[in-house]
C-alpha cells in the first residue's frame, strides 16, 4: 500500500480531504504542516511565551477559566492549569464515537491549530498528526457537547490521550493513553500556557460529523433523482413536469439542475407516457391522466430545494474545517510585527447547527416523497 501526503496550512482542507482520512487504514497517510503554517504556528508561539514572561494579564493564558477569569495564575502553576483544563472537562458519557469520527476530528483539530493563531507548540500538533498515522484513536463518549462553547467534552477526551491519560484504540485494541502511545513509539506531552485551551476549545467533533454528514447526504440526494426516475417510469408516468421550460419561469438553481438531471435520465426511455400523443378527445371518451401526482411531478422542486441544503451544508462545513475556533486568538501583523490578543466568540456551534437542522429536514423531505411514491 503506498503512502499518500496530505499537506496542512490551516487555509484549504476539504471535506473530501477529511473524508479520505476519515476511513483510510493506519499508515496509509503522512501529514506534514506547510512551512508557511510552521512559521505562524511559531510566531504564534513566541507570542504566549512573551505573554506569560512579562505577566501580561491574557484570558486563559495568564488567568483561570470562566468565573475564575480575573485570577492571574503564577507562571509556575501554568502547565498545571492546561492539564487541569482537560481532565476537567472530560466529562463525556454514552457509547464512543466510531473510528471514522475521531479521526476527522484528530485532522480538523490539526489544521485547525496550523492555522497560527492559537498559540500552541509545533510539538503538539505533531504528536496529534503522528497518532494519526499510526491509527492510535482517543476513546472519545459521544455525549456532553453543548456547542455553546464549541466541543468542549468531546476534545478533552482527544487531548486525554496526548498527555498519556485516557483510552485509545490501538489495532482494535482499547489500551491505556500512555500505553497506546508507548506501543505506537509516541510519547505523551507536557502541555505549556494556551495548550490545553487550544485542543479543547472549538467546534472540531460537529465540523467532523457535518463533513461525513454532507458527503453521505449528497450520495442521498444523487439516489434520490435516481429513484425518482425509476418510480416514474415503473408508474408509466410523463416527464413534462421536467420540461426546462417549467423551470425557467421559475428559475431556482438546484430545481433547473435536478430537473435537467431527470431529463437526462430519462432520454429515450420507453417506459414514460407522452401526454402529447394522445390528440384530440372527444367528450366522455376515457384518456390516460394529462398529469402526475404531486410525487412524480414535483420532483425538481423538492428535491431542488434538497440539494440547496445539501449544497449549504458542503460550503459552511468547508469554511468550518479552515477556521480558528478556539479563544482567544493571537494575531501579528504582518509589516509591524505588532502582536493583538483578541478575546471572541469563534467556538459558537451556531453557524453548523443551523445548516446542520436546515440539512435534517432535506434528508427527510427526500425520505417522505420516496415514502409516497411506494
Amino acid at each position: 500500500m503506498s503512502t499518500k501526503t496530505l499537506l496542512l496550512d490551516g487555509q484549504t482542507l476539504r471535506i473530501d480531504d477529511v473524508v479520505a482520512v476519515a476511513y483510510a487504514q493506519p499508515h496509509e497517510f503522512e501529514f506534514e504542516l506547510t512551512l508557511e503554517a510552521r512559521s505562524r504556528v511559531a510566531r504564534a508561539r513566541q507570542a504566549v511565551e512573551d505573554f506569560v514572561a512579562q505577566r501580561r494579564v491574557v484570558y486563559g493564558i495568564t488567568t483561570g477559566f470562566g468565573a475564575f477569569c480575573n485570577r492571574v495564575i503564577d507562571p509556575e502553576q501554568t502547565a498545571q492549569l492546561q492539564r487541569n483544563i482537560v481532565m476537567s472537562h472530560a466529562v463525556g458519557v454514552g457509547r464512543p464515537l466510531e473510528t471514522p469520527v475521531v479521526r476527522a476530528m484528530m485532522l480538523i483539530r490539526a489544521n485547525t491549530l496550523a492555522k497560527g493563531h492559537s498559540g500552541c507548540r509545533q510539538t503538539v500538533i505533531d504528536l496529534l498528526l503522528r497518532m494519526l498515522e499510526r491509527g492510535v484513536h482517543p476513546v472519545i463518549p459521544r455525549q456532553g457537547s453543548l456547542g455553546a462553547s464549541g466541543d468542549l467534552a468531546p476534545l478533552a477526551h482527544m487531548a486525554l490521550v496526548l498527555i498519556g491519560l485516557g483510552e485509545a484504540e490501538l489495532g482494535g485494541q482499547v489500551l491505556a493513553g500512555d500505553v497506546a502511545l508507548a506501543a505506537a513509539d509516541l510519547a505523551p506531552l507536557d502541555l505549556q500556557a494556551k495548550e490545553g485551551l487550544a485542543l479543547t476549545n472549538g467546534t472540531t467533533l460537529m465540523a467532523a460529523l457535518g463533513a461525513l454528514a454532507v458527503v453521505e447526504a449528497e450520495n442521498v440526494a444523487a439516489v434520490a433523482d435516481l429513484a425518482g426516475c425509476l418510480s416514474l417510469e415503473a408508474l408509466h408516468g410523463t416527464p413534462t413536469a421536467f420540461d426546462a421550460r417549467l423551470q425557467a419561469v421559475r428559475p431556482h438553481p438546484r430545481a433547473v439542475e435536478c430537473a435537467a438531471s431527470l431529463r437526462r435520465l430519462l432520454d429515450g426511455s420507453t417506459f414514460v407516457r407522452d401526454v402529447h400523443a394522445a390528440g384530440v378527445a372527444g367528450q366522455g371518451d376515457s384518456i390516460s391522466e394529462p398529469q402526475d401526482p404531486y410525487t412524480l411531478r414535483c420532483i425538481p422542486q423538492v428535491h431542488g430545494a434538497c440539494h440547496d441544503a445539501v449544497a449549504y451544508a458542503r460550503w459552511v462545513v468547508e469554511i468550518e474545517l479552515n477556521a480558528a475556533t478556539d479563544n482567544p486568538l493571537i494575531f501579528i501583523d504582518e509589516h509591524t510585527g505588532q502582536v493583538d490578543v483578541l478575546s471572541g466568540g469563534n467556538f459558537h456551534g451556531e453557524p453548523l447547527a443551523i445548516a446542520f437542522d436546515y440539512l435534517g429536514l432535506a434528508i427527510t423531505e427526500l425520505g417522505n416523497m420516496a415514502e409516497r411514491r411506494l
